[in-house]
């Protein structure tokens, strides 16, 4: 699976990966093997295999009966412990790498115990889409399938005219070219087209005025996304009426969270839908 452009390390203390040195990490790994920059390696631990693709595919298993194909950048690294320690379990193995993808905002997809510990996790941050499934059986040996998929930019940015067009015909324009960090609600550098045209819009019709409205998936809390979904449309109004000389009286921020979703949670196609900001007419 992929390596995510930042170094995020880990050590074992009570069950959490930490980092100790590069001198722990060398004995006896295979030549031209490392650690992926997302994860270091249990202590104790030297590389065995390591297959490293610039490009290919694998199969994560997401729910029992269901597995998604992601594909990008390719990692295999089988982990083995020095002859000195006395092996983790499988459990401990596995829960190491679910509080580590956790603590740089990465999430659990998939656990299962069959007959060791397997366990699917996904870290998105700075525009990479990192999966990772950990497999660890009762030999101590343990292995890594990594996949770094680079996250999809949003080219097509609705433009004035076009969402003119949708307020007309629907009452409402949706947009998905204004970007924020994960749970945050700064508005990123790269938002800057779409409120642009926004801008334009709400220039080209001086009686116009609008709910700039956030939405969410339904990852987390109703509470948080909902506190989420409006800070993040005061965000929006803010930097409109503060950089594009928009009048504060035409916009009202409002946020739905996950309540209103247009597609179905139970993908990743489907909540990246849902988290979108919509103009509707007032």
């Amino acid at each position: 699976m992929k390596k995510v452009r930042e170094c995020a390390v880990f050590f074992l203390l009570t069950g959490i990966l930490v980092f100790t040195g590069n001198s722990a990490f060398s004995q006896n790994d295979a030549e031209g093997s490392k650690d992926p920059s997302l994860f270091t390696r249990m202590p104790g631990y030297h590389i065995y295999r390591y297959d490293d693709l610039q490009f290919d595919q694998y199969e994560f298993k997401v729910s029992d009966n269901k597995t998604q194909i992601v594909q990008g950048h390719s990692l295999f690294i089988i982990y083995e412990p020095n002859d000195n320690i006395q092996a983790p379990s499988p459990l401990q193995i596995g829960h190491n790498y679910i509080n580590a993808a956790k603590s740089v905002g990465g999430m659990l997809v998939y656990e299962f115990h069959d007959p060791g510990e397997d366990v699917v996790v996904k870290v998105v941050k700075n525009n990479m889409e990192t999966w990772a499934y950990i497999t660890a059986n009762g030999n101590g040996s343990y292995s890594i399938h990594l996949i770094e998929k680079e996250a999809m930019k949003q080219d097509v940015v609705a433009d004035a005219s076009a969402m003119n067009k949708s307020i007309k015909e629907s009452g409402k324009a949706t947009l998905y070219g204004i970007y924020f960090d994960t749970g945050k609600a700064d508005v990123k550098p790269e938002s800057q087209a779409a409120l642009k045209e926004i801008a334009k819009l709400l220039q080209s019709d001086a009686g116009l005025k609008l709910y700039v409205v956030g939405h969410t998936d339904n990852k987390g809390t109703l509470e948080a996304n909902m506190k989420l979904s409006q800070d993040r449309a005061i965000a929006i109004v803010n930097t409109l009426v503060n950089n594009y000389s928009v009048a504060a009286s035409r916009l009202k921020a409002c946020g739905d969270g996950p309540t209103a979703p247009v597609a179905s949670n139970d993908s990743e196609a489907g909540r990246s839908l849902n988290r979108r900001v919509e103009l509707v007419k007032q």
